[in-house]
């Protein structure tokens, strides 16, 4: 230990997330790197007169968080222009947002907002609804998003201005939901979706002012939970465009991966090969479009998700048998992911059904066996996993990406058990299972399909399988509770090793990025039910200081 510290932390409880070494009394801090790790005394012997030095006053320092999967600039662009509905809202509140939003839009004006809870769009999705949500908007176009963000609700005007009417056919890869006459319910399910959006956007006089406020918005948030690396799980070229902005500013204050899409995307833009070309150009310090994102399915709420039983059936106008289907052919995955070891990017495949987390595994198991080990591959969301599939994402290399945050409180769950056989339902998310085996396990937000990207609630939740709400009853397959220990390393090295920044971040150690963040509890020292509790003081990011509690 001989190089000088800018830094020093002492006198914390700091939990560096090393396995060889998990505690630490202080740690310190050179060009924007951790130099040294250890007792306070070793730690000050570094300091100079010119040395910074934080005293924890004995309170616990972490790494930074990291979120392995969430949509920065959806939920930038929420926080900061949009209408914001909890998915607990009831039609009824929806409805009364809606009508007050309306009372200061101007005419012609979008009123665009969510998230709209399944629940409420397992009835609007019925038809009758519309005249309702027309009188709300006082006749403005509306575009409500649910809670999966796979789906839209909008007004009559909306149809309107997309040309949606009963004759008109579903777009590739979506459905314009009709009610038992033929008649439009509002209700754009997957790539319908997309249609409704693209018109929004047109209707924006500067959208990459506006991107490039949304992402300062969404960092601001993040910084605040103490997340400092983020994998965006959508990422188009006007997304990247922004983020290097803001690096190229110093205005960045996280690690962004992107995540490019390989097909069509609920955004206007090129994907696939045309946006892989163009997306290295993007490459900053802190901007990695190290991934390619594929949607292997839907979702289970409306019945889109593949999965390997079929899904409860509600009378003679629904298939007994039916399973769902993959929006993507086995063959057509195995090409994705070749052309991944070829390009040297990585892969995040959204797959919410039993069925889709098979179909990629069978994909990802074809290109090791040929290929061998190469590129990171994650599946999202680990929702239904069958177990005979369970041993196989430790032994092909493939991350588990687990979204614990959308568990409590949600109504995503009751919407599920609406669908999904309970044989299959009562497995949700088998994290102890997976972890057991081998696999790594990262935590992501998939914000704003939750209101928050509040990390805390999800970390309690991976412990306690239990609602943080204790008004609120609601345990989610309990068996598969993990420790302590366990839960922070999803929410750190765990997440920083599936976005390929493991040599960069997720655990206080010498070497990585001076991430770091200083919490008002020990999370050792309480009881797992008291962790959604935690507020962080202070974060830190490369050594510079990007939020503090104090300040706001």
């Amino acid at each position: 230990m001989s190089e000088n510290a800018d830094l020093i932390v002492t006198n914390a409880a700091v939990y560096t997330c090393d396995p060889d070494r998990e505690w630490a009394e202080a740690f310190a801090v050179a060009d924007g790197s951790i130099i040294a790790v250890g007792s306070t005394d070793e730690v000050q012997a570094l300091s100079t007169s010119d040395t910074e030095v934080v005293d924890a006053g004995g309170r616990m320092v972490l790494p930074g968080l990291c979120d392995v999967h969430t949509h920065l600039g959806y939920g930038g662009n929420q926080a900061a222009w949009e209408l914001t509905l909890p998915p607990t809202a009831t039609l009824d509140e929806v409805l009364a947002t809606v009508r007050d939003k309306a009372a200061d839009t101007g005419p012609g004006e979008w009123i665009v907002g969510g998230n709209i809870g399944s629940t409420v769009m397992d009835e609007v999705v019925k038809g009758g609804f519309l005249a309702a949500l027309d009188e709300a908007g006082g006749g403005l176009p509306v575009l409500l998003r649910d809670d999966s963000m796979h789906n839209r609700w909008v007004s009559t005007r909306a149809l309107e201005i997309i040309g949606v009417g009963p004759d008109t056919p579903d777009p590739d890869g979506g459905t314009y939901v009709r009610d038992a006459d033929g008649n439009p319910t509002g209700v754009l399910q997957e790539m319908a979706s997309k249609v409704v959006e693209d018109a929004v956007l047109a209707s924006i006089d500067n959208p990459e002012e506006r991107l490039r406020v949304a992402f300062k918005t969404a960092l601001r948030m993040v910084n605040s939970f103490g997340i400092t690396a983020a994998q965006d799980a959508g990422t188009l070229e006007h997304s990247l465009r922004a983020l290097a902005a803001l690096d190229d500013n110093g205005e960045l204050s996280a690690w962004v991966v992107g995540s490019m899409p390989a097909r069509p995307f609920f955004e206007d833009g090129a994907t696939g090969e045309e946006l892989y070309a163009v997306g290295g150009s993007y490459r900053r310090a802190h901007v990695r479009p190290d991934f390619v994102k594929l949607f292997v399915d839907g979702v289970p709420m409306t019945r889109t998700s593949a999965m390997l039983s079929p899904y409860i059936c509600h009378g003679e106008h629904e298939d007994p048998e039916f399973k769902g289907e993959a929006y993507w052919s086995p063959g057509d995955v195995v090409q994705a992911l070749e052309r991944c070891y070829e390009l040297g990017l990585g892969a995040k495949l959204h797959c919410a059904g039993d069925g889709s987390v098979r179909l990629a595994l069978d994909a990802i198991e074809a290109v090791r066996a040929a290929h061998g080990d190469g590129p990171i591959f994650q599946i999202a969301h680990v929702v239904y996993v069958d177990p005979a599939d369970v041993p196989r994402f430790a032994r092909l290399g493939v991350v588990a990406d687990a979204s614990p945050y959308i568990w409590f409180p949600s109504v995503i769950q009751d919407s599920c058990a609406n669908q999904v056989p309970k044989e299959t339902l009562d497995r949700s998310f088998p994290c102890r299972e997976l972890v057991d085996s081998g696999a790594l396990l990262a935590a992501g937000s998939d914000w704003p399909v939750v209101p928050l990207p509040n990390p805390w609630l999800g970390l309690e939740t991976l412990v306690t399988r239990a609602n943080p709400d204790p008004s609120v009853s609601g345990e989610l397959n309990p068996s598969q509770r993990l420790s302590l220990v366990e839960a922070i390393a999803a929410f750190t090295r765990n997440p920083a090793k599936a976005a390929g920044l493991g040599d960069t971040t997720g655990a206080i150690r010498p070497g990585l990025s001076a991430d770091f963040i200083l919490v008002n509890q020990n999370l050792f020292d309480i009881e797992p039910s008291q962790i959604h509790q935690t507020q962080v003081e202070f974060t830190y990011f490369q050594g510079r200081k990007v939020y503090d509690r104090a300040i706001g």
